[in-house]
């Protein structure tokens, strides 16, 4: 398995602590500008939001990789197809097994037993495969099945923001500790589901 401290010396940690000292010097700045009444900074506080939603995917693809690393040594091969199927917009549903066994969770399809690589893993989701419409399910360095039902989220379908597969993620890790990537068919965006909540991020950085 990976070396979980690896996290420490992460490019995106250091990414992260830059983004950091950014919004705290502009917070800084907003603060003494405040007291000038003729000043109006509403669009400092727009650029600080930008930088605040750019944390929160620095920070989504950095914890990511520390929460997966002690559980497959597969996590290059699992960035590389999530950026591939996100570029090319290819729905996905990815589930990785932590300490929590799944069997009871989810509803088994088509067995793979076949080691994680990004092809394998990108050809499962290609559309127009039989099997790319469910999840598929990896366990240490091994794709175990493929076109697996989760339970989704008792979060209202008709929420136009979450599809299918969001609520699927979203539901499984309610239930469980397993972490759950997903990539959008319509925008191409990538998220991952941990404890019941949705975290977008930035394969490109991840």
């Amino acid at each position: 398995m990976s070396d979980p401290n690896t996290c420490n010396t992460s490019p995106l940690k250091q990414q992260l602590e830059q983004q950091l000292k950014e919004i705290s010097t502009l917070a800084e700045q907003n603060m003494m500008r405040l007291s000038n009444e003729d000043m109006c900074l509403i669009q400092e506080f727009e650029t600080m939001r930008k930088v605040m939603t750019d944390i929160v995917t620095t920070a989504a693809s950095f914890y990511l990789k520390c929460y997966l690393s002690p559980y497959t040594s597969k996590y290059e091969d699992l960035t590389t197809c999530v950026r591939h199927l996100s570029e090319r917009k290819h729905g996905a549903l990815i589930v990785v097994e932590r300490k929590d066994l799944l069997e009871a969770l989810i509803r088994p399809n088509v067995p793979i037993g076949g080691m994680i690589s990004h092809a394998l893993i990108e050809s499962i989701f290609y559309p127009g495969n039989p099997l790319h419409d469910g999840a598929v399910l990896i366990r240490s360095d091994v794709v175990i099945s493929a076109a697996n039902v989760l339970p989704l989220s008792n979060i209202q379908a008709t929420d136009q923001k979450l599809g299918t597969r969001h609520r699927a993620a979203i539901g499984l890790t309610e239930r469980c500790d397993a972490i759950v990537i997903v990539v959008s068919e319509e925008t191409g965006q990538a998220s991952f589901a941990i404890n019941g909540a949705l975290h977008p991020i930035n394969m490109g950085n991840a």
